[in-house]
């Protein structure tokens, strides 16, 4: 792979365990790897100009349901609960398949790569009519951003008390054996890996107490994280204290759900013995700010989360409760949303920035990533501030306040996956057009 030097960035934010912001500075890349960071570096390879330009990690995506794409803004829908959005939208799910799975996450992706995310986690828990969890990481892999998939599930339908039809549900040993199918396959522990897997049963009121056991005992024996919802709203602590008898927070300790390799979506409702719990096991949390304010769930005490030392990243959530997947705006609406709840001075944009990019890295286990020092991988985001976004602004490296909200380039491992504000990997205009073909024919169905 050739040699790479960022050159002349006005501003670098690196988000190193020194928190530094740097100056006028080259960042040297070989191999998928940042090599250097100093000023005038020399380079006979590529070299690609950031005067005038934020630099940062790239930005990391620790919740999503890239399927939704294909489903956003669906009348009935669009002012529901978390209950009643659901049920309104399982049936159109159903009639998914690979071709539907395939082109909602590609478009999904190159959404979340030009909002600056080089790696995004998803839970995808339905498969309906022959879709897989194959179907998603060949779009990650075609887009070219690092992923962190998750086989999630459903096996308790409505005729069994649960909130999803019968038609979406799995058998439980069907559930684990593809999870154990998918790791085999795809799962790469290393260092700068481009793609891990999760084990992600969808959520308490959708599973049995046994999978959830079964599940975490799976994922430890193979070496994989957990990830779940849990805590999303009222809805959803009444029916753990009606179905289990205790809080969420208890439930998922007493099935193994918690420590350093479990991160649960959501966590609005948790309480101060929850919170101290995940920050006691390291459990990590995926914020998730705009679906939460589009369902009305509420607003996630990250402020305490965040001072009780909980690892808290950002997710977008699926683009049927967003409903859109742009991980900077994700950032800039978590600071706001814990400013409007506990003061001006609750949340600074640098802080929502780091739980955007270190946080959300260090949430799903890559401390490879997230950050711009030598040795860390070459996923890097290249902000241009020259334009109206931030015409005025004092300090530009206050991203979040000014803007803009797309990045100019975005590299990730190295290799450029957005030039000039467009993605480079895959034609996205005849993606979209796919994409839209597809959601008229399920609306029309």
């Amino acid at each position: 792979m050739q040699e790479i030097v960022v050159k002349d960035a006005s501003h670098l934010l690196t988000m190193d365990d020194d928190r530094r912001e740097l100056q006028n500075v080259d960042i040297r890349i070989n191999q998928g790897v940042i090599t250097e960071i100093g000023p005038d570096l020399q380079s006979t390879g590529q070299v690609i100009g950031a005067q005038g330009c934020v630099v940062t990690p790239g930005l990391v995506n620790t919740h999503h349901h890239l399927y939704q794409t294909l489903t956003r803004a669906v009348p009935g829908g669009q002012d529901a609960l978390l209950f009643g959005w659901l049920q309104t939208l399982y049936p159109i799910w159903a009639r998914f398949g690979p071709e539907e799975m395939r082109v909602s996450a590609s478009v999904g992706l190159a959404e979340l790569a030009l909002s600056g995310c080089s790696l995004s986690s998803d839970h995808l828990y339905l498969f309906p009519n022959g879709a897989r969890l194959d179907d998603t990481i060949e779009a990650a892999q075609e887009i070219g951003l690092r992923f962190h998939p998750t086989r999630g599930a459903m096996s308790i339908g409505e005729s069994d008390g649960g909130l999803p039809p019968d038609v979406l549900v799995e058998h439980e040993r069907a559930i684990l054996e593809d999870c154990i199918r998918v790791i085999d396959r795809f799962h790469d522990p290393k260092e700068g890996a481009m793609c891990r897997v999760g084990v992600a049963p969808c959520s308490p009121f959708s599973v049995s107490r046994d999978l959830m056991r079964d599940a975490a005992l799976l994922a430890r024996d193979k070496g994989v994280m957990l990830h779940t919802h849990l805590a999303e709203n009222d809805e959803d602590i009444a029916y753990s204290e009606a179905n289990f008898g205790c809080r969420p927070g208890q439930y998922a300790e007493e099935l193994g759900w918690t420590g350093g390799d479990v991160w649960h979506a959501h966590c609005v409702k948790l309480d101060v013995q929850e919170i101290d719990l995940f920050s006691r096991t390291r459990t990590g949390v995926a914020h998730c700010p705009c679906s939460n304010c589009r369902l009305g769930s509420g607003i996630a005490p990250v402020r305490q989360m965040r001072d009780a030392g909980v690892p808290v990243g950002l997710g977008v959530d699926g683009s049927a409760s967003n409903d859109t997947g742009n991980i900077v705006l994700e950032a800039r609406q978590a600071m706001l949303l814990q400013r409007v709840a506990q003061g001006a001075d609750a949340m600074s944009a640098r802080e929502a920035l780091e739980i955007a990019t270190r946080g959300g890295a260090d949430v799903l286990n890559r401390s490879d990533c997230g950050r711009l020092a030598p040795g860390k991988r070459a996923d890097i985001a290249i902000w241009d501030v020259s334009g109206v976004e931030s015409a005025g602004s004092w300090d530009p490296a206050a991203l979040l306040l000014a803007g803009p909200c797309k990045v100019r380039d975005l590299l990730v491992e190295g290799r450029q996956v957005v030039k000039d504000g467009h993605v480079v990997t895959i034609d996205l205009p005849s993606r979209i057009a796919e994409q839209n073909r597809l959601a008229r024919r399920l609306a029309e169905g």
